[in-house]
This record gives structure tokens, sequence and C-alpha cells, in this order.
């Protein structure tokens, strides 16, 4: 990807090229988001779906908290719009969260401090969230009278029918202990080893065929919305197109070969060749 400067996000590779790490640059209002928030994360998940050089992608926040939600200035303007400017903020807030779950590659939540309303909207459309020990969890906006109308198809993906009417009629606050076992995060580490288990995870995914990943996300996407009827051809023809595929060829015969893929960082293969 070509370098871009944003106002309310920093994207950077660090050490490994085929990793983004999106971090939300506001600290001093908690990485709360506003329209501009929005538009630029809009961008930068438009210019990642495009550049075949990025496998993963990292979404954190700088400083004490992952995310706030919406931002209170954001919000004092939002209460002098119309109706139609309040569906055309709200559809694009909906359409940032559509291109993240929708992504064809892996995406990673870094919950390093709180999530609160589109804050936990935003985790819940990555793959895997792993939070810190002091992350709180918030779906409150029944208490100013409003409801998390744009996040709730992906929140309740995560939790369940059950848990989220108990979250989102009362609001409260959930514990990072809480939300692991409700299913709104996937672990729990402390704040210091948190970075460390992302590595750890990115690793793996680049260890697995860029395009056997973006299946995986596609058959989980439609298998549930499927006949058992269907889903026979469907699954079917897409294990057959996988395994003449280039990539398929590739991994079988690494495979078979006892040796590390093309697709694994280079660092990996030359110590598969060396032992």
């Amino acid at each position: 990807m070509t370098e871009t400067t944003y106002k309310t996000i920093v994207i950077s590779k660090k050490d490994r090229e085929a990793v983004l790490w999106i971090t939300l640059n506001r600290p001093e209002v908690h990485n709360a988001f506003n329209s501009e928030a929005i538009l630029e994360l809009t961008d930068v998940f438009d210019r990642v779906k495009a550049d075949d050089s990025v496998r993963v992608v990292v979404l954190t926040g700088e400083g004490k908290s992952f995310c706030a939600g919406a931002d209170i200035n954001w919000m004092r303007e939002i209460v002098r719009y119309s109706f139609d400017q309040n569906l055309e903020e709200s559809l694009q807030l909906a359409e940032v969260l559509y291109k993240i779950y929708m992504l064809p590659k892996p995406t990673i939540a870094m919950v390093n401090g709180a999530a609160i309303g589109g804050g936990t909207g935003f985790l819940s459309v990555c793959d895997i969230a792993i939070a810190a020990e002091e992350a709180k969890f918030g779906l409150s906006e029944v208490k100013i009278g409003l409801v998390p109308a744009a996040i709730s198809p992906y929140v309740v993906r995560k939790i369940g029918e059950s848990k989220a009417r108990e979250y989102f009629l009362t609001g409260h606050r959930i514990s990072a202990q809480k939300a692991l076992e409700i299913g709104l995060i996937n672990e729990v580490v402390p704040k210091n080893k948190l970075e460390e288990r992302v590595e750890e995870l990115i690793g793996q995914f680049l260890a697995s065929g860029p395009e056997a990943i973006a299946s995986c996300k596609e058959l989980i996407l439609n298998v549930p919305r499927m006949s058992l009827e269907d889903v026979k051809a469907y699954t079917a023809r897409m294990i057959a197109n996988l395994r003449i595929s280039e990539e398929g060829q590739e991994g079988m015969s690494a495979f078979l070969e006892k040796r590390k893929p093309r697709w694994t960082p280079s660092k990996e293969r030359k110590k598969d060749r060396k032992t």
C-alpha cells in the first residue's frame, strides 16, 4: 500500500510487510469515532482489499482505550441533523462495518482497553478479538434513548440472541472475563502480553494459504444460510476448485515433500531448510 496520512488513524506495517496495523488515533477522546474517522476507515479497508501484499489486518487503539464509541462532540452535531442527514451518517457506519466483516483476509482486534458502543461493534466485525484483562465493554445506547443499530447484526452473531437481549436492554458494562464467557471476544491476556499473543496469531495466519483463508470466511458466511441439499454441491465445488488451484497444488506438494509452502514468510522457510 502507498503511504497515506490520515487524521484519525495511523497505518503501519512494523516488521512484517504482509501485516497492516490500523490504529485508531484519537487518544484524547479515547479513540471515539466521528464522521471523519468512519470515512478514513472506509478508505483504508477499500485499499486493503485491493492490495494482495496485505495478508493480515490488526485493528487496535492508541493509548488507554480501544474505542469509546461515538465522539460526544460529533453527537452534539447529530442532535441538530435532519432525518436524511442522520440516515446518511448511519449508512456510512453500517458500510464500514460491513467492509471489515466481509474482508477476505483475516482480521484481529487487539483490544487494549475500553470498547464501548460502536467500539464493541468494531471488534465484533473482526475475525478474532484478543483483549487485555482490564478491558471493559458496553452496549449502553439505551441509556441515552438510542439503540446499537448498525453494530447489532455483528454483535448478535457473536453473542447470540439471549445475551444480546440481556446487554442491549440493560446496557450493563461487561468485564473482559464476562466478554470471553459470552463469546464477544476470543481470549483475555495480561496487557503486557497482548501484542505478543497477537503476533503469535499473525504467524499462524501467515502460515496458511491466503486463498484458503478467504474461502474459509466464505464458508462461514454462506453455509449456515444454505439447505443441506444445496450445501453438498457448494462445498464439493469449493474444495475441488481449491485442489486444482495454484495455491492448493503448492500446499499439497509442500505437505508431501515435508517443506514449508511458498506463501510462508521467508524466515520460516529458511528455518525449514536448515532443519
